[in-house]
Formats: C-alpha cells, sequence, structure tokens
C-alpha cells in the first residue's frame, strides 16, 4: 500500500503501480509551490462541491460488492460531473486534479475509516487519468 505523507517531505508519484521517488533534479521546492498552488484551488472548489456528490461516493466506497476498478470509475465520473458543472478559467486537467483531490478530503472528513480505501483509490485515479498532465507541470515548473 502506499503510504500517506501529509509533512510534504517525500514526493513520489507512481509508476506501474508502485511508489517511485520523483528524479533528483526535481526540486522538492517546486513541489511544494505546485502544492500550495494546487491547494489554493482547492480551497476555492471546496465550496462549490455539494454534500450530495460526497455521500453518493461514500455509498459506493462502503459498498463491498464494487471491485477496485468499478469504484475508480465512480470516483472518475464524479471529477468529471464537478468539471462540467463548476465554472472554470484553468485548465481541464488542473482541475481534475484539484477535484480529485477535495473530493478526497471531504470523503475522509465525512467518513474517517474510508481513509485508506479513499487515498489509494484516488491515487490509482490521478495515476491512470492525470500521470501525464502532472509530469507536464513539474516540468513547465523546472524548465
Amino acid at each position: 500500500d502506499v503510504e500517506l505523507q501529509t509533512d510534504g517531505n517525500r514526493s513520489g508519484h507512481l509508476q506501474n503501480g508502485e511508489l517511485a521517488v520523483l528524479d533528483p533534479e526535481v526540486n522538492e521546492e517546486v513541489i511544494r509551490i505546485i502544492a500550495a498552488q494546487l491547494a489554493e484551488i482547492g480551497d476555492q472548489f471546496d465550496k462549490e462541491i455539494k454534500a450530495r456528490v460526497v455521500n453518493d461516493l461514500v455509498q459506493h466506497f462502503l459498498n463491498e460488492n464494487l471491485s477496485r476498478e468499478e469504484i475508480t470509475r465512480c470516483m472518475s465520473e464524479a471529477v468529471e460531473g464537478l468539471a462540467r458543472a463548476i465554472p472554470l478559467d484553468m485548465e481541464q486537467e488542473k482541475a481534475m486534479l484539484v477535484l480529485a483531490m477535495v473530493l478526497t478530503k471531504k470523503i475522509a472528513n465525512t467518513m474517517p475509516s474510508l481513509l485508506q480505501h479513499v487515498f489509494s483509490t484516488t491515487v490509482n485515479y490521478i495515476s491512470q487519468q492525470l500521470h501525464n498532465y502532472i509530469v507536464r507541470m513539474v516540468s513547465a515548473v523546472t524548465a
């Protein structure tokens, strides 16, 4: 399982389902700057996400009959739906990344026992759907 790091001291990404440390050339300060920008956007989005969306996702996570892929698909559908519903003046991929993270936070706040499951699902979703965007975003800041 992927360990949740909350202090920002270990930066990494999933590569073929495994946690890999970012290239040494990537300065951790760059990662902190990107994270701060994403957190600021997340604070704005937080107010826009209705409790119904969060509660629906909580129910999916609690449903033991759903596979990991089905849960990831539910997360993806929720993120895409929110991205369409919230007026955005930014790149679609950035909005989807932030929305996925904000949903993760809201689900964990609603049902703390789901933290590990929702976190791993979100990491899986981001790895599958947004990996190339994250690489481009880091590359743009380091260039």
